[in-house]
């Protein structure tokens, strides 16, 4: 990485801001606390207090944690009133979440709430050697090139040696991925498949109360709980930190023990905030029920929020003095310092000595990290969007089709391959594809709604079961974030997930999970975690009027604004097969993200012309020439040598292109049909090539017209200063009716005939 400029370093000899109104209070309040009933010292290995498990001096570091933490807060407040710091939410009042890190194994992978600065320090403190976790959080606070996780992307907590997974900030987003992490730690373990986990693992996931009421969470918590009444693993901590309110939104009391203390299957903690002994005597307890039975535990901390949401946030505009000096009351520093001032291991003035010592250690070290580098140029932002190591992808593909093995294959089909079948459909080559990728890559799971037992709505997926077992193909809950989620744990946990989504309409209900987490993961970690990912996706239009717009969408544009996504469109069989073999390889070697969109209307097509004539049949090719069918990302194929036309299209395009330029054959009118196959990228270099032969380009595009992918391709032409004469007809800005009103406003056959002639006019 080149040298990026330094931010703004305070001064030398930077005067740091005193103790403000609720410092003071809360060291008036140490200063007060009577002495020890002993006066000999505890062991460090004394309980801090008869009846707990946590030691003194276990507890003496989990205060050190604390006491880091708080001043992490007031460091991140000083350097944005500095102009060197873009970040100010802080973890004042959930500082006892570094009891909960202390009562679990390094080795747990975490998904942390954003208020878990404590929790990241001890996690940086057992380290082997030790991390410095102060300047770890310090980095990320300046948006330092230097920061371990991001890397001044953003400010997160993370990093592979701590097992702490990186998340961003949408509420609750990461619960899904944590559910399905819990998932597929057991299942990887049952197929053989390497994790970076030990066998015994727990996940942790931490998150606010606000982030409960929010459907992303409801559908996490019900797909554990939905797991584990079925009897699968699901080792699975969820911490609610509970400090009552959402910014300025109250959380009504007892809420949250209402909603959660009946649910099945998921064993119910809770613990004071206040109170460190009692937070790492009950997280020991959940963290033993989860690893011991494999199923979900639920631990709530009932905290305190101390300083507002965030720098910026004045909550005294919403919230009484009464209320704020009842939360001051309940400090978690006070807590911690009560009961090991009680415990005779500190007196009240040592205690203030160490509160001291670890705000100016944190402080000056605040002011160090304000002069760090950061990232300079649009490259080195979007460096870990997405790797791409095509050459390799390649190699991949042609090794795989050399060694393909003869008896997984005939485990998978039977005695009869699929390359002696015959011509096939476009869903029985995806069908064929899936069977063959799965028996040559042992860590390729397959599941969503009705794909397993029914083996799709559609069929593609059927007898995927019957070869590959239950573990391997199975059905899930009628939640497609969860569906989603699960994925993203299974790409983290080693293994390789193609989850089906049903309808491309339904993908919508859970976009954040490909734009949030999935496609941002390796962003926000500089590719130091990943989830390859393949999600199946049946979509677009032209199914005779069945079923409207929830059946038909033709809507892409949610999609094609994701950097780094990956879409391919296989609109002929021969084109699935390798579409689907690159993604899959991309997903393996490049924790690429793609989503694999079937033009539902011609799965089971057979003609392109006339009744009979099978032109939309393929044979599938055998392994020894993968090699050679290999469709490299951002590649496009191209129809015909016309020099009077370029058409460009895609899916259900393509057919009525190839029947539109026969048509116009008959009039003179010479055709080229470009089939672009990958939507993101697109096939630059094919389509420039394609535009020129012609000089003249329609963009035939199913999508609308608003947002559509023509919009995509007549842009790529501008930019690239391509001069001739552009147009494109495309579907109507509407959703898609029911019955016979949906050919008014679809792309049709005759829309392209028209818009050909009426460009060459």
């Amino acid at each position: 990485m080149s040298a990026a400029p330094a931010g703004p370093r305070p001064a030398a000899g930077a005067v740091f801001p005193g103790p403000g109104p609720s410092e003071q209070r809360l060291l008036a309040t140490i200063k007060a606390m009577p002495g020890p009933a002993r006066a000999v010292r505890p062991a460090p290995g004394d309980p801090v207090r008869p009846g707990s498990a946590l030691s003194v001096g276990r507890c003496l570091q989990i205060f050190e944690a604390q006491l880091e933490a708080r001043h992490l807060d007031t460091a991140a407040r000083w350097l944005r009133a500095s102009g060197a710091g873009f970040y100010t939410i802080g973890s004042a009042g959930h500082e006892s979440n570094a009891a909960v890190a202390a009562a679990l194994r390094l080795t747990d992978p975490a998904l942390l709430h954003y208020r878990s600065s404590a929790f990241y320090l001890i996690r940086a403190a057992a380290a082997d050697p030790p991390r410095d976790g102060v300047n770890d959080v310090l980095l990320g606070l300046v948006a330092a090139a230097a920061e371990p996780i991001a890397g001044g992307r953003h400010k997160v907590f993370g990093h592979p040696e701590l097992h702490v997974i990186p998340q961003t900030s949408t509420i609750a987003s990461h619960l899904p991925r944590a559910t399905g992490l819990a998932f597929a730690v057991a299942r990887a373990a049952k197929l053989d498949v390497g994790t970076p986990w030990p066998a015994d693992c727990i996940v942790v996931c931490s998150f606010g109360d606000a982030s409960v009421n929010h459907s992303t969470a409801a559908g996490a918590l019900n797909t554990a709980a939905y797991c584990a009444y079925q009897g699968l693993p699901m080792p699975l901590l969820l911490v609610c930190e509970d400090n009552a309110l959402g910014i300025s939104v109250r959380t009504p009391p007892g809420w949250i023990e209402a909603a959660q203390q009946g649910r099945p299957q998921v064993k119910y903690f809770a613990a004071d905030g206040a109170d460190v002994a009692a937070v790492y005597d009950t997280a020991v307890a959940a963290a033993q029920w989860a690893r011991g039975r494999r199923a979900p535990a639920f631990l709530h901390l009932r905290t305190v929020r101390l300083g507002g949401h965030a720098g910026s946030d004045v909550e005294s505009a919403y919230r009484s003095a009464a209320e704020i000096a009842a939360d001051e009351a309940r400090d978690p520093l006070a807590g911690t310092a009560r009961l090991l001032v009680g415990a005779g291991a500190l007196t009240a003035a040592e205690v203030v000595g160490r509160y001291e010592a670890a705000r100016s250690r944190v402080l000056n070290a605040a002011a160090e990290a304000a002069g760090s580098a950061r990232l300079r140029t649009a490259r080195e932002v979007m460096a870990p969007i997405a790797p791409r190591r095509p050459a390799i992808v390649a190699a991949d593909l042609a090794a795989r089709g050399r060694h393909a093995g003869q008896w997984p294959r005939h485990h998978a089909f039977g005695p009869e391959l699929p390359e002696d079948e015959g011509p096939l459909t476009l869903a029985q080559a995806i069908n064929r594809t899936l069977a063959d990728e799965m028996a040559d890559r042992q860590a390729m799971i397959v599941f969503g709604e009705d794909v397993a037992r029914k083996g799709g709505v559609y069929g593609v997926t059927r007898g995927l079961l019957r070869a590959f077992g239950p573990a391997r193909v199975f059905d899930s809950p009628l939640d497609e974030q969860s569906i989603l989620g699960v994925a993203l744990g299974a790409g983290l946990a080693g293994l390789l997930p193609v989850p089906e989504i049903q309808y491309l309409a339904y993908l919508h209900n859970a976009a954040d999970q490909i734009r949030g987490e999935a496609a941002t993961l390796s962003f926000f970690s500089r590719a130091q975690y990943r989830n390859p990912l393949v999600v199946r996706v049946p979509g677009l239009a032209y199914q005779q009027g069945l079923g409207g717009h929830f059946h038909n969408d033709n809507g892409l544009a949610a999609l094609r604004d994701i950097p780094g996504l990956i879409i391919a469109c296989p609109a002929r069989p021969d084109d699935a097969a390798g579409l689907l073999r690159s993604c899959l390889a991309a997903a393996e070697i490049d924790g690429s993200v793609s989503i694999f969109l079937e033009p539902i209307a011609l799965y089971h097509e057979k003609d392109l012309y006339e009744p009979g004539d099978g032109g939309w049949l393929a044979g599938y090719e055998p392994p020894a020439s993968w090699a050679r069918a290999h469709i490299p990302l951002g590649r496009a194929r191209l129809y015909g040598d016309g020099r009077d036309l370029t058409i460009v299209t895609f899916g259900n395009g393509l057919r009525m292109s190839l029947r539109a330029a026969r048509m116009l054959a008959a009039d003179g009118i010479a055709c080229r049909v470009l089939d672009l196959r990958w939507l993101a990228p697109l096939p630059f270099e094919d389509l420039l090539r394609a535009a020129a032969a012609t000089g003249t380009v329609l963009v035939a595009d199913e999508t609308r017209r608003t947002g559509g992918v023509s919009e995509g391709v007549i842009t790529t032409l501008v930019d690239a200063g391509f001069t001739g004469r552009v147009a494109r007809v495309a579907s109507h800005d509407s959703f898609v009716p029911i019955g016979d009103a949906a050919d008014a406003v679809l792309l049709s056959q005759i829309a392209i005939e028209e818009a050909a002639r009426d460009l060459l006019r």
